[in-house]
């Protein structure tokens, strides 16, 4: 039976990546709102501090620090933190990423090709890679990572974002293969397109108003990171399908 009223994460703590702005912020809001204790993390640490600040005057324990999930070092530091600040982790969600350029692949530049596969693809494992095992030890957990349509279909132009998107799915099914016998589950969702500085970016010419906000689109990631969805498993879902649903 689905949980409804707030509290639904009473008891469970999150970490969220590329929490201190537009769709982490919102999911880590959200979070701290149904009672989870939340841990943020980004690349700057001026921006990861306000959201921190502006989330906790509604109230609830929010916490998080300033790093770069495609670096090892920094991923051990952000689990680290976290895990001394709250105890454990039962929700990781893997929304940190970054755009690159939108041209042809035959005009993409190496180093940005690199630097986005570094940051969407090999961070998101590092991530995983030392999360998970917080989560096997307790047989328990919920990984929730942030794809995108292009993902599932690539387009022209969106070079190494798609593909490390497209690799973030086949992560996903991968690990939640792996892991379904032992507790934890591990889904993708797709935002589609949502007012984000990232969408603004890639579709410059867009009204944004057109758009969904990040607000609008966190039922799925509540859902997901509550017992409600404790068999759902190897899952590439669609937020919006998820506008206006409270279950």
């Amino acid at each position: 039976m689905a949980s409804s009223g707030a509290d639904k994460l009473l008891g469970k703590v999150a970490l969220v990546s590329g929490g201190s702005r537009g769709i982490g912020r919102a999911i880590a809001s959200a979070y701290v709102r149904e009672g989870a204790r939340v841990f943020i993390c980004g690349r700057n640490e001026d921006d990861v501090q306000r959201a921190i600040v502006e989330i906790h005057q509604g109230g609830g324990e929010i916490d998080g620090c300033a790093g770069d999930i495609g670096l090892l070092a920094d991923v051990q530091r952000i689990v680290q933190t976290a895990v001394y600040r709250f105890g454990t982790i039962d929700v990781l969600v893997n929304n940190a990423s970054i755009l690159g350029p939108r041209v042809a692949i035959i005009d993409y530049p190496f180093a940005a090709w690199e630097e986005v596969i570094r940051i969407n693809l090999s961070g998101i494992f590092l991530m995983i890679h030392e999360v998970l095992p917080i989560m096997l030890a307790k047989r328990s957990g919920s990984i929730i990572n942030v794809t995108s349509g292009v993902g599932r279909r690539g387009k022209a132009r969106w070079g190494a974002y798609a593909v490390s998107k497209a690799g973030l799915e086949a992560l996903t099914q991968v690990l939640a293969d792996e892991v379904k016998d032992a507790g934890v589950r591990v889904n993708a969702v797709n935002p589609a397109a949502t007012k984000t500085v990232m969408r603004a970016e890639a579709y410059p010419a867009e009204d944004p108003a057109t758009l969904p906000t990040p607000e609008q689109i966190v039922p799925i990631f509540l859902y997901l990171a509550s017992d409600d969805s404790a068999a759902v498993n190897g899952q590439s879902l669609d937020a919006q399908d998820w506008i206006g649903r409270n279950d």
